[in-house]
């Protein structure tokens, strides 16, 4: 079994905003992959279901960001799961905006979400780290965050989710490489080469294409 939680602020007021790029991952995957309506549990909101032939439940925590880990402890431990069978999707600043990073342990790099799930399961779960960018000074990181996605955002925020619905099979048997290259894909798709078509090559030149006289006038003439 795996435990897919997205972080962010419950309520349709924090919807769209960055910080809850989150649960946008995990509403996208449990759309495109038939997951059952999410119902109340593990003081947040969940939904359980299969993806490829792996069991899965997606996790929503209520309790507001500060808290997540709160709700994902319980369910690690409702559950009984190590670390490692959790992955939590999230916004990440020190990315551009359309980067997509994974990353297992490491420190929370002062984000308040991933610091409540160190102090409630330890820092070894995995992590989805979705770039959002940065506003330039740190002083204005929490208004950034609390603010919704600009219009300019939507084509690739759309392209990542997505993504990490085409890689979410990949993701739940543990191939975190096909995942990303999978949200590559989509944010980078790989294009065509351009090749004159038969026909582009058949057309003669218009110098040709207006010359009345036939091959042999044609031969006839160069020795004159």
């Amino acid at each position: 079994m795996l435990l897919l939680s997205g972080l962010g602020n419950p309520g349709a007021k924090y919807a769209r905003q960055r910080h809850n790029i989150g649960f946008m991952a995990i509403d996208r995957i449990a759309a495109d992959h038939g997951f059952p309506t999410f119902r109340a549990k593990f003081q947040g909101e969940i939904s359980e279901g299969r993806i490829g032939t792996e069991k899965v439940v997606l996790l929503k925590p209520s309790t507001f960001m500060n808290n997540s880990g709160q709700s994902v402890g319980e369910a690690m431990r409702f559950h009984k799961l190590a670390p490692e069978e959790i992955v939590v999707f999230h916004d990440e600043i020190d990315l551009a905006p359309g980067k997509l990073k994974t990353k297992t342990g490491g420190g929370h790099a002062g984000h308040n979400g991933l610091r409540s799930l160190h102090q409630h399961i330890g820092p070894d779960y995995r992590r989805v780290r979705m770039g959002v960018g940065h506003p330039g000074h740190k002083d204005r990181v929490p208004g950034y965050v609390l603010h919704d996605f600009a219009k300019a955002d939507e084509a690739w925020l759309d392209d990542m989710l997505r993504g990490i619905s085409d890689g979410a099979e990949a993701l739940a048997r543990g191939d975190l490489a096909a995942f990303s290259n999978a949200v590559a894909l989509r944010l980078s798709p790989q294009r065509p080469h351009s090749s004159p078509t038969p026909e582009a090559k058949a057309v003669p030149a218009p110098e040709e294409a207006s010359d009345p006289r036939s091959p042999i006038e044609k031969l006839i003439d160069r020795f004159r």
